[in-house]
């Protein structure tokens, strides 16, 4: 399945929603070049009434429905869809990161369609993950370690020289 249609939807509405939120996990990670794979999508979100307001708006109009899952017990929020499984998930916090304003800082603006989403840096992901602790975030760690590696490597170019003006 060709997620980037989906995901390109999804970056439109939070773009013109104006919802505060940053893409994080494994659908970041491949975003970046990361050869992972992933069934849903996770956020970090600044939980504020207002941003509550636009997920159900959101919601409505991917023709799903925006509920607060009983397990795990957290300021979790999920957009889900029955027809096709699509799940959405928006977090007020998560391990490792202190705060969404930093986590926005760092994140990468990348195009998707006619709209970019923020997605969250490698460096993030990677704390959120050794954080956590959780064997299925224990088991990719090494490849995103492998790719944030030749992302930096490819950054500061031959002998260490910084390629940012190319």
């Amino acid at each position: 399945m060709d997620a980037y249609p989906l995901l390109a939807r999804i970056a439109e509405l939070l773009e013109r929603h104006g919802l505060e939120a940053v893409l994080i996990g494994n659908a970041a990670a491949a975003l970046q070049g990361a050869p992972v794979t992933t069934v849903d999508f996770d956020f970090l979100f600044r939980r504020t009434p207002a941003n509550i307001r636009k997920l159900s708006a959101i919601a409505r109009e991917l023709q799903a429905v925006l509920m607060k899952p009983h397990s795990p017990v957290s300021s979790l929020l999920r957009i889900s869809r029955d027809d096709d499984g699509l799940q959405l998930d928006f977090m007020g916090e998560i391990d490792g990161i202190r705060s969404f304003e930093g986590l926005r800082k760092r994140a990468l603006a990348v195009p998707l369609g006619d709209a970019r989403i923020l997605v969250a840096a490698l460096a993030d992901i990677i704390k959120s993950k050794k954080a956590a602790g959780r064997p299925r975030d224990l088991a990719v760690l090494p490849i995103l370690e492998k790719v944030l590696e030749e992302v930096t490597r490819k950054q500061k170019g031959p002998a260490g020289s910084s390629q940012e003006g190319e």
